[in-house]
């Protein structure tokens, strides 16, 4: 086979970076407890994940300008949730950021294989491999970054395209999945292959979605997410998960390019959209629906296309996609925050913020749905249960909104444009937006049948309360001095009190019984009176304008 970078390369991607989140939704450990710790239990006798302690909670020795730079791009209330408040107020009470960071260090290389022929396998680099856990939210998001040198630019865009999928959506004549890898393997430091994909088990993929319900996760990710395990699947797990999004995981990418105004518009195209490289070079979709694409996907505010040796950078956002392109010269990169340190930490920060915003809705959204599922109205345990997950619900949205939710999160003009364009292509605040329309809906719904219930309660009690009116009548009687017993013996004097009480009580959980029953009677005889009041009111009406005529 060919090497694809010696044979005819085109562009050549001089460094290249891709960061894949996965956001995943956490299944409850305990129906009964509001808050779930998930990360308490990660880091097991065998587990490969260890907490990672960051320059703000090691040693301040450690503590460089980088790091400096990346807290002060963000507001202080994101701050406060990206690294926590430290000691405050000089009580040494370290308050701690409400995210938590898991590492395993034990994949230093991923080898891609392309379904093309003509082509090698790739080996890239693997930066590193982190699980962010956010507290009483139960969602997790799997961090990948990768990295490698002089690739060609249509390699780039197959590995966007490719790299970033869950599990295949159909399979190729071939055999291999869709629009996947044909192969992509875990490497060890010293080489050793720790896992391998399997999209080409088209077998596998069905009889799990047949199944289950739902998509089955590749094999590689799978070993990836361990001890985590998939909530649908056989294998034993605390810590289970199911999947809230699509197959197409979000993916971040930075290309450094010697000429990068030489790329064409489909490539910029491409590269916004990762979609399939065209040997061509013609566009991925049709002129009228990419029409306005650079005004609804570019960010050129550090790009100059008329100058034709030094560009600068254009940044490519369509929400599930942030890619960053720039040439090799350093002229702007740290001052304007367009280089590789920004991208990795700033940049990365924002486009974290954005998914978990999204993926916290969602999993918001499907607990409702769940919790609509399980109400049968006709229950009574049933409605109690759904009042309580309600009500957790309520909790969790109230406790993200006010610790979570941020409008904007920097005043540095590009990271404050770029999350609200981010959060545009995402629909983020139209998806709180409902959600906190439904839980409201829900909540109403709850507060209308309490309503409901203690009116019943009123007609109830006010209906056993008229019938009681037969028994203080009785025993009324006795105290009128009719039945001349009050020197009679205590035996008989008891014996009439039985005799009145007892159907007093008959009398009385009867009405309750019946109380719905007759409180429409009631209501009827009501009803009937003011029938017959309103018809002599007329009769009368009648007979006075006949007397005066």
């Amino acid at each position: 086979m060919q090497d694809p970078i010696s044979a005819d390369p085109g562009q050549v991607v001089r460094h290249f970076r891709q960061i894949v989140l996965w956001p995943l939704q956490l299944m409850p450990i305990r129906d009964d407890k509001p808050i779930q710790n998930h990360c308490d239990f990660i880091q097991t006798q065998d587990s490969l994940w260890r907490e990672v302690e960051d320059e703000f909670t090691g040693d301040p020795a450690l503590f460089q300008e980088r790091h400096y730079s990346e807290f002060i791009t963000f507001l202080p209330s994101v701050q406060r949730f990206l690294y926590g408040e430290g000691t405050s107020r000089g009580t040494g009470i370290n308050q701690e950021s409400p995210i938590r960071v898991f590492r395993r260090t034990d994949i230093a290389n991923v080898r891609m294989t392309y379904p093309d022929p003509r082509a090698v396998p790739i080996t890239f680099g693997v930066a590193h491999v982190d699980l962010y856990f956010f507290y009483d939210i139960d969602i997790v998001i799997l961090a990948m970054e990768i990295f490698a040198d002089d690739l060609p630019l249509t390699w780039v865009e197959d590995t966007m395209l490719r790299f970033a999928r869950g599990y295949p959506t159909y399979w190729e004549p071939e055999g291999h999945g869709g629009h996947c890898l044909k192969k992509a393997e875990w490497l060890a430091k010293d080489g050793t292959v720790l896992a391998v994909s399997d999209y080409e088990h088209k077998e596998k993929y069905l009889s799990f979605a047949c199944q289950y319900r739902a998509p089955c996760i590749a094999s590689h990710w799978e070993f990836l997410l361990e001890p985590l395990v998939h909530h649908h699947s056989g294998k034993p797990g605390l810590i289970r998960y199911r999947q809230i999004e699509s197959h197409l995981l979000p993916l971040m990418a930075y290309l450094t390019i010697d000429n990068p105004a030489a790329l064409t518009r489909g490539d910029f195209i491409r590269l916004g959209l990762a979609a399939a490289p065209d040997p061509l070079d013609s566009l991925p979709y049709s002129e009228q629906h990419l029409s306005d694409f650079e005004d609804r996907f570019f960010y050129d505010r550090y790009w100059n296309e008329k100058d034709r040796e030094r560009p600068g950078t254009r940044f490519i956002c369509s929400g599930r996609v942030f890619t960053e392109v720039s040439d090799r010269s350093e002229r702007f990169l740290v001052t304007r925050k367009t280089g590789l340190e920004q991208f990795r930490h700033e940049y990365f920060m924002l486009f974290l913020i954005c998914h978990f915003h999204k993926a916290a809705m969602l999993m918001l959204a499907d607990r409702l749905v769940d919790a609509l599922n399980r109400l049968d109205p006709g229950s009574l345990e049933s409605v109690r249960n759904f009042q309580r997950v309600t009500r957790q619900i309520l909790g969790v949205f109230l406790r993200f909104t006010h610790r979570y939710w941020f409008h904007d999160v920097s005043e540095h003009t590009q990271v404050k444009e770029l999350f609200r364009m981010t959060n545009r292509h995402l629909g983020t605040a139209q998806l709180y937006a409902e959600v906190r329309e439904a839980i409201e809906d829900m909540s109403q719904y709850l507060d209308s049948d309490v309503l409901r219930r203690q009116g019943e309660t009123m007609v109830r009690l006010t209906v056993v309360t008229t019938v009681g009116l037969i028994g203080m009548a009785t025993t009324g009687f006795l105290g009128m001095n009719l039945i001349a017993e009050a020197d009679g013996p205590f035996a008989r004097k008891f014996l009439i009190f039985l005799v009145i009480l007892i159907p007093t009580i008959a009398v009385t959980i009867y009405t309750v019984q019946k109380s719905r029953r007759l409180s429409e009677f009631l209501d009827k005889v009501a009803d009937e009176r003011v029938l017959v009041r309103d018809k002599f009111s007329a009769f009368l009406d009648v007979w006075r304008t006949n007397h005066d005529r």
